[in-house]
């Protein structure tokens, strides 16, 4: 297939409390804290971005961080967890980093060939390492290894990944009643994975749950042609939106999990300088006149210093 999807852009999560967030993705996980700005639909909420140094497409995990979100469910019809890309042999470090801490971990397991264990975020969501020939990293702030759906009848989803997104079946492996498919694409964060378990409950949205995963146009005239194949594939398509450091189209897939596909550019640094992204909250233009009062409602986070060095 000509133009083939190049992997995930980002994957935006709920989660409870800010700063609970902010020390596990930080301190547990040693991600780059590159965005505070606010949910541009909800502006008394914070939304937070985590990526690699350069703050690069296929790193970067977002949430919104409501105080008071429930707990949410990971089932069918959702993205239930994020995978990080380990290199070759640095699993067992992050293994021993984990014990260390006393963070709790599942694993190690094997998946299609690769060891991986998972960790829970304090919300719940599955965070995964995977060790994998594609990282070229030292661990998380490598990248996406990928994400898994929750999807109890897979055939649509699969034919939407293949024939329109150029994604490719790499096969099937089987856990009791539970299968997991993989499909593989170029590019960081190339992998999904769906699992079909006909046990499993339908998902519930609230903290702990993925609320969207969203794929990289190259640019503005990449993604509308990623529009049009799309519309053309049948799917709901909004149009263009401007999220300030990207733009955005969304549609549910045909599983019932919410696509996006986002643009490389502008990129994290147009608003606020590489060396400090993270410590300002930016404001999108429409808010900028209620700055004190967003201010005044947000939660107090204490937050990592800028990178040393970039």
């Amino acid at each position: 297939m000509n133009n083939p999807m190049i992997g995930l852009h980002h994957v935006t999560a709920i989660s409870g409390g800010p700063q609970e967030n902010i020390d596990f993705m930080t301190g547990t996980l040693g991600q780059r804290f590159i965005k505070r700005t606010v949910n541009f639909d909800a502006p008394d909420t914070y939304h937070l971005y985590y990526g690699d140094r350069d703050a690069a497409p296929g790193s970067v995990m977002t949430y919104f961080p409501f105080v008071n979100a429930g707990p949410g469910r990971a089932g069918n019809g959702m993205a239930r967890a994020l995978a990080y890309a380990v290199p070759v042999g640095a699993l067992d470090a992050w293994i021993g980093r984990f014990a260390g801490d006393g963070v709790a971990f599942d694993g190690p397991h094997e998946r299609f060939g690769e060891r991986m264990i998972a960790v829970r975020a304090p919300d719940g969501l599955c965070i995964e390492l995977i060790e994998t020939a594609r990282a070229q990293g030292d661990g998380p702030d490598d990248g996406f290894h990928g994400a898994t759906l929750h999807i109890d009848r897979p055939e649509a989803t699969a034919r939407l990944l293949t024939q329109v997104f150029g994604y490719t079946d790499e096969g099937v492996e089987r856990a009791g009643d539970a299968t997991r498919r993989r499909f593989l694409a170029a590019g960081r964060g190339s992998v999904i994975d769906i699992l079909s378990d006909p046990s499993a409950p339908s998902g519930r949205p609230g903290a702990g749950t993925i609320h969207h995963i969203a794929f990289r146009a190259k640019d503005n005239a990449d993604q509308l042609s990623w529009r049009a194949r799309a519309v053309e594939a049948g799917m709901d398509v909004t149009p263009v939106i401007d999220r300030q450091y990207f733009n955005a189209i969304y549609f549910r897939e045909p599983g019932g999990v919410l696509f996006e596909i986002a643009t490389d550019p502008p990129g994290f640094a147009v608003d606020e300088p590489m060396e400090t992204l993270g410590q300002a909250l930016m404001l999108p233009a429409q808010y900028e006149g209620k700055r004190k009062a967003i201010e005044a409602g947000l939660p107090e986070i204490r937050f990592p210093l800028p990178l040393k060095s970039l």
